[in-house]
């Protein structure tokens, strides 16, 4: 679905769904051989080249070594494992700071490295690891400043205090804080992605139905008029040339209405979003169906006039009337229907009525016709009723409001 939003849309901007591997529910690293080579060999460039800066100004350190060196590649070295293992990552470059500190080497930015490893332990779900780690790493920090510094390198050092330990749990605090918010942001960003997502499925699901009662109305009423004509046809082949001559006529003009109908439905696929190059069908073709239907040896009659309808409603009533004296044509042993419009109150009420009785007959339908017409109506508001009448015939009502409009009927 992202991919088809993608296409569509163009790319997603990551400020607002988060940077593409954040969308992994677990925030776990990609496949083998994608480790964050990129920023991590900058990463540690920066803190080596940063360290011998800060050497510089702090000549009562110890000098920058070849195990310092070594020290400071471990603890940035092991960010490329920050994703697949944030818990050992955090820890591991807590614990080489930790050394490279009591070991009196130079201040710099060796810090950085804990920062990375605890931001990603944070956003992956690992909020208590990476509170403990930078923790003891304070609690380490603070214990050679204040105690153990007489013993460790380099001689003569004076330690610290009070106050520059406050300093730097402040620092602590925030790089924890700083965790918390790029987690929050990134639930956030997640929520974002899936809400996305299903709105994309649901427009999919939509489109499909959409498409399929399409197919299902348009097949359904011309496949019954050309199995009607067929069997006239082949029954009058040899008693009645003329009138099996008239039925092929009627099967051609019905497939020819059929195809077309169909390459329109698939045109709206190969090109999404572009103008059709026909009209949606309404309420004014009623009599091309009325034709089709007496084709089919169904006659028609039609009470009231047809209202002016919005696209979406007017394709509705023309796939309603058009699905009924289709199951007329099909179930009903009736070769009379009534097709009755009626206004009121701002909304249309369309009847089909047959006499039947029902003959159990079916040609070769999906059985989803009713379904489709309901569908139909309650996407612009409407209702339907269809059932058997007391007197042995059957019933389609609906109920449409006359200004509805739907994205069905701008297609």
């Amino acid at each position: 679905m992202e991919e088809q939003w993608a296409r569509a849309h163009g790319p997603a901007q990551w400020w607002r769904y988060g940077p593409p591997w954040w969308q992994r529910p677990d925030g776990a690293e990609p496949p083998a051989g994608r480790r964050p080579w990129r920023s991590t060999v900058l990463l540690t460039a920066f803190v080596l080249v940063g360290s011998n800066f800060a050497a510089h100004g702090q000549p009562g350190r110890v000098p920058l070594d070849t195990y310092a060196r070594v020290l400071l590649l471990v603890a940035s070295g092991l960010l490329l494992w920050r994703h697949r293992h944030p818990v050992s990552v955090v820890f591991g470059t807590a614990a080489a700071t930790l050394v490279y500190l009591g070991a009196g080497y130079p201040y710099g930015p060796v810090f950085l490295t804990v920062a990375v490893s605890c931001v990603t332990a944070v956003v992956a779900g690992h909020r208590r690891a990476a509170w403990t780690s930078v923790g003891l790493l304070w609690a380490g920090h603070a214990l050679i400043a204040l105690w153990l510094y007489r013993r460790l390198p380099p001689p003569g050092d004076t330690g610290g205090s009070i106050g520059q330990e406050i300093v730097i749990a402040t620092w602590v605090l925030a790089i924890g804080a700083l965790s918390e918010l790029a987690r929050v942001r990134r639930e956030q960003w997640m929520r974002e992605r899936a809400d996305r997502a299903q709105a994309a499925r649901r427009r999919a699901d939509e489109e499909r139905l959409r498409i399929a009662r399409e197919l299902h109305d348009v097949l359904a009423h011309s496949i019954s008029v050309i199995n009607v004509q067929a069997g006239m046809g082949l029954a009058l082949l040899d008693s009645d040339p003329e009138q099996a001559r008239a039925a092929l006529t009627t099967i051609k003009s019905a497939s020819k209405e059929a195809l077309g109908e169909v390459r329109q439905v698939l045109d709206t696929l190969r090109a999404p979003g572009a103008a059709p190059r026909a009209p949606a069908p309404g309420l004014d073709r009623l009599p091309e169906l009325l034709e089709q239907a007496a084709g089919a040896g169904l006659a028609v009659e039609v009470e009231g006039a047809a209202p002016r309808l919005a696209p979406g409603a007017d394709l509705a009533a023309f796939r309603i009337v058009q699905e009924a004296l289709t199951n007329v044509v099909r179930h009903s042993g009736s070769r009379h229907a009534r097709v009755r419009f009626d206004h009121e109150a701002g909304s249309l009420r369309l009847r089909v009525d047959d006499d039947g009785p029902a003959t159990g007959a079916d040609a070769g339908g999906s059985g989803n016709g009713l379904a489709g017409m309901r569908e139909r109506a309650a996407a612009l508001g409407g209702t339907i009723e269809a059932g058997p009448r007391p007197d042995g015939g059957f019933r389609v009502l609906a109920v449409l409001p006359l200004h509805a409009e739907t994205e069905e009927g701008d297609r």
